[in-house]
């Protein structure tokens, strides 16, 4: 979700990549959530961080509790690294919407984080998204 995030609002400022910790699998209720907002995600394979080709990043996005050592224990070098402490929308139990409605906070949440935090790693861009003129 995060990577499709940050594409969407900093389409020409970065390439973003998502890597888990753990391999998973492809999750209905995230391509529901973010087709609301109009991101398509059918085309998206879930990844692990053991597929990823790059050793170096200018900016780590972490945000599962283990994630943090499992990018040291690779060894990756990252010219920045942020931690995000989010809630796990897998853990929401429930009916079908009460589940959505986690995997919508979590959606908003990651929106608010990378509009705010983004920018100040990504040149000539404004911290609302724009482009700096």
């Amino acid at each position: 979700m995060a990577a499709a995030l940050a594409r969407k609002y900093f389409p020409s400022e970065l390439i973003a990549r998502s890597a888990g910790v753990r391999s998973g699998q492809v999750d209905r209720f995230v391509h529901d959530v973010m087709e609301e907002i109009g991101i398509d995600m059918s085309v998206h394979t879930p990844h692990t961080m053991d597929e990823l080709v790059a050793t170096s990043f200018d900016l780590i996005v972490t945000l599962s509790e283990e994630a943090p050592a499992a990018v040291d224990a690779k060894n990756y070098e990252a010219g920045a690294r942020l931690h995000w402490d989010v809630d796990d929308p897998t853990l929401e139990e429930g009916n079908r919407e009460q589940r959505l409605d986690a995997y919508r906070a979590l959606r908003e949440d990651l929106t608010q984080r990378i509009k705010a935090d983004l920018p100040a790693h990504l040149t000539g861009v404004k911290a609302n998204g724009s482009q700096k003129s």
